[in-house]
């Protein structure tokens, strides 16, 4: 359908709802995913900003419809893929007896500590422990193993392959490992904050870096020629979940080796790094979606920016930063099997974010009647590209600097956007 201006497609495809009313919310949710293609089987969901309250407890709620309805049987955050294990064990109630025991281990960048989090994940238990649900459902994070400001030796995450390989073959587990841990050195070497902005800081390119490469190239190779036989002596799950590990142990060494460059731009080696954030991100995702087919689809949640499919943006300073996010990397590689929702919000007091002004996107969106809505964005098509081109830009936020307003490239970058008037700050987060 063609429509002649932004308001009339406003007016005729918004779907008000409510977050605190089950039966709009739910009957919104259903109709998206009718309108979704067959093959979905990742659907991705973006925040706004970290610290916003109401997208969390939508995406619980949309998460359990989903859960309860559409087949899906997974969710994979923005946290460290190798620490969600600990959280996935307590929800299948194996492990840890109390949440408190994983909020903080088996969650990267604190978000064990948001409440919203904490009731995801006992929703989840609840559900795995009522025998009448005979498939189970299961929590992932999918980010490189890195926090905001150091990133994590490769240590964790090597030894995990190995312990597989070791359980099956001691003496070449053994002989890997031996050699990988003359190489390794000491892990505060590699997780020194200071590398983050200073390349002199970090170890990513030093001799023993380079031949510790190397060593993991040797190491994932093995495991891929003996896959048959590595497959039969344990199964194909735990195969391929020990090569995941090894893979991003190679990536992570090359993330460290990209903090180690120096270049004319000082920006490159930040943009290469965000970029193979993304990619890491982007392959774990693949992995999670390959480890859940027969089972049911997954749902992916994390900043707007990591989950577009265009490229990403972020105004550091003086440096306009872009690179090519999950996103953009699973829409090449999962084609129609990937879709995204991406959200907005009008109003956030706590969060530095007023009013927006006349003209802009969000400030078209919130004039609907309602608490909130959906809208599908058909990736453009259909829409007035002079209207859109021409649209301005709201301010951003004067507290939050991961808050990124809603652009043009918003109807290319998501297939639908959700759209709250306001948002609270997310309880248990830290100070502003």
């Amino acid at each position: 359908m063609m429509h002649a201006t932004l308001d009339n497609w406003i007016q005729h495809e918004v779907i008000p709802f409510s977050i605190d009313l089950s039966e709009t919310l739910n009957a919104s949710i259903d109709r998206i995913i009718a309108s979704l293609d067959a093959s979905v089987e990742l659907l991705g969901f973006g925040e706004a900003l970290h610290g916003a309250e109401d997208i969390l407890i939508l995406r619980n709620r949309l998460f359990q419809r989903l859960v309860e309805v559409h087949g899906y049987r997974a969710i994979a955050i923005e946290s460290s893929f190798p620490r969600a294990h600990v959280v996935n064990d307590y929800i299948a109630g194996c492990g840890s007896t109390s949440y408190e025991d994983v909020q903080n281990i088996g969650f990267s960048h604190g978000f064990g500590r948001l409440d919203a989090n904490r009731e995801l994940i006992e929703w989840m238990r609840c559900y795995n422990a009522n025998p009448s649900h005979r498939v189970k459902v299961n929590f992932y994070g999918f980010d490189s193993p890195t926090e905001m400001t150091s990133s994590d030796s490769p240590r964790q995450v090597l030894y995990f392959a190995l312990d597989y390989l070791c359980s099956i073959d001691s003496v070449s587990g053994q002989e890997h490992r031996e050699r990988i841990d003359s190489l390794l050195g000491q892990d505060s070497d590699w997780e020194n904050p200071a590398a983050m902005m200073d390349p002199t800081k970090s170890i990513g390119l030093s001799p023993a870096a380079e031949a510790l490469r190397i060593e993991v190239e040797d190491l994932i190779m093995e495991l891929r020629l003996r896959r048959p036989e590595l497959v039969a002596k344990s199964d194909e799950s735990h195969y391929m979940e020990a090569v995941q590990y090894a893979t991003i142990s190679k990536q992570l060494l090359n993330y460290h080796a990209a903090l180690a460059r120096t270049s004319a731009k000082p920006d490159e080696r930040i943009v290469e790094g965000l970029g193979i954030r993304d990619l890491v991100m982007a392959d774990n995702l693949a992995y999670i979606v390959s480890r859940e087919r027969g089972r049911g689809k997954v749902l992916a949640f994390a900043h707007n920016s990591h989950l577009q499919l265009g490229k990403a943006q972020w105004q550091l300073g003086a440096d306009l930063l872009v690179w090519w996010p999950a996103g953009a990397q699973l829409n090449e590689t999962l084609g129609p099997c990937y879709s995204v929702i991406g959200s907005a919000v009008g109003v956030s007091d706590f969060n530095g974010i007023g009013q927006p002004e006349a003209g802009t996107l969000e400030a078209r969106l919130t004039a609907v009647p309602g608490q909130a809505r959906f809208i599908p964005t058909h990736r453009g098509k259909g829409l007035p590209t002079s209207e859109i081109t021409s649209l301005p830009t709201r301010s951003g936020s004067i507290r939050n600097p991961t808050y990124f307003a809603l652009t043009s490239q918003s109807f290319t970058d998501f297939d639908w956007l959700a759209v709250l008037d306001s948002t609270a700050y997310s309880r248990g987060g830290p100070p502003l």
